[in-house]
C-alpha cells in the first residue's frame, strides 16, 4: 500500500492510491524518515540465507524490495501492493535498472493465494502498511498463505499522534507497542520482539511535520516535478544526519518495530 509518508490529494480520497503513487511518488523517494526504517527492517531483518524468498508486503513503487534485490542479488524478491499505479512504476524501475524483483498487485485485504511461480517467503517486510487499514489484523492474516512456516518477518508502524498531514496520507491509527503486539498475536504470528525506535529524532522529525500542518500538504501537492519544497533540502540534512543517530529502542520512540515468526517451524 505504502512504503513511505507522501500526500494523497485530497480529491481523490485517502484510500485513492493509484492516484497516490501517479501524483506523489516522487516526494516518497525523497523521505529522509524512510532511509531511517530501511536501515532499522535491514538490522532486524539479518542477513537473508542465500536463495531465500524475500516479500515485501505493501511494496508501494517498490523502492525498499529494489533496494534489497541489489544489496541481496542471491535472494528471490517479490513485492505485494494494492495500487495498479504501484505496480506499474515498481516494474518499469526494475526493468530501468534491471533488476531481477518482481512486483505483483494484490488486496490482501481479501483472502489471496500464490501466484504462479511465486514461492513461499521465508523472510518478509511490512513496513508502513498496517497504519493505512481499519482492519489490520485481516490484512497481516491474509499475507500468511504467502509466507513459509517460519517466515521471519519485520513489521514497522508509526506511534506517538496523528498529524494533519498522517490524516492527509491516510493514517487511520497510529500504534503503541502493545497494540502492534495484540494485532500481530492476533493474526497468527509468534512475537519475538517490539521495539520504541527513533528517539529522539525520529521523533523530532515528527514533530516539525505536525508543526508545518496544512502548509506541509499544500507544498507538496502544488511541487512540480523536480522541484524542491522550501527548505527541503535543509531538514533532509538536518533530520538525514540525526535520524542515523537515533536509538533503536527506547520507551519514547515514535517508530514501531516488531520481529515475528508465522507459524510453524522457525527457519531463519
Amino acid at each position: 500500500m505504502t512504503s513511505g509518508d507522501t500526500p494523497l490529494q485530497q480529491a481523490a480520497g485517502p484510500n485513492d492510491w493509484d492516484h497516490h503513487w501517479d501524483a506523489y511518488g516522487e516526494a516518497a523517494e525523497d523521505n529522509p524518515a524512510n532511509d531511517y526504517r530501511h536501515a532499522l527492517i535491514l538490522k532486524l531483518l539479518r542477513r537473508p540465507r542465500a536463495g531465500s524468498t524475500l516479500l515485501d508486503i505493501g511494496s508501494g513503487q517498490g523502492q525498499f524490495a529494489l533496494r534489497l534485490q541489489a544489496m541481496y542479488p542471491d535472494l528471490v524478491v517479490w513485492g505485494v501492493e494494492y495500487s495498479a499505479e504501484g505496480v506499474a512504476r515498481s516494474r518499469e524501475h526494475a526493468a530501468q535498472v534491471g533488476s531481477a524483483a518482481r512486483f505483483r498487485q494484490l488486496d490482501l485485504l481479501q483472502p489471496t493465494m500464490l501466484a504462479d511461480g511465486q514461492p513461499p517467503a521465508t523472510y518478509a517486510v511490512c513496513s508502513e502498511v498496517l497504519e493505512h487499514v481499519d482492519e489490520p489484523v485481516t490484512l497481516i492474516r491474509n499475507a500468511r498463505v504467502l509466507l513459509a512456516p517460519g517466515c521471519r518477518l519485520v513489521v514497522t508502524v508509526p506511534g506517538g499522534p496523528r498529524s494533519a498531514f498522517d490524516r492527509h496520507i491516510g493514517h487511520v491509527q497510529h500504534f503503541t507497542a502493545r497494540k502492534l503486539h495484540q494485532v500481530l498475536t492476533d493474526a497468527g504470528y509468534e512475537v519475538q520482539r517490539v521495539l520504541r525506535a527513533g528517539f529522539p529524532f525520529f521523533n523530532l522529525y515528527k514533530l516539525a511535520v505536525i508543526a508545518r500542518g496544512k502548509k506541509l500538504i499544500a507544498d507538496i501537492e502544488h511541487r512540480e516535478h523536480g522541484e524542491a519544497i522550501p527548505a527541503e533540502a535543509v531538514a533532509k540534512a538536518i533530520f538525514g544526519f540525526g535520524l542515523r543517530h537515533s536509538m533503536d529502542n527506547t520507551p519514547l520512540g515514535w517508530q514501531m518495530a516488531a520481529v515475528a515468526t508465522a507459524p510453524g517451524k522457525d527457519r531463519s
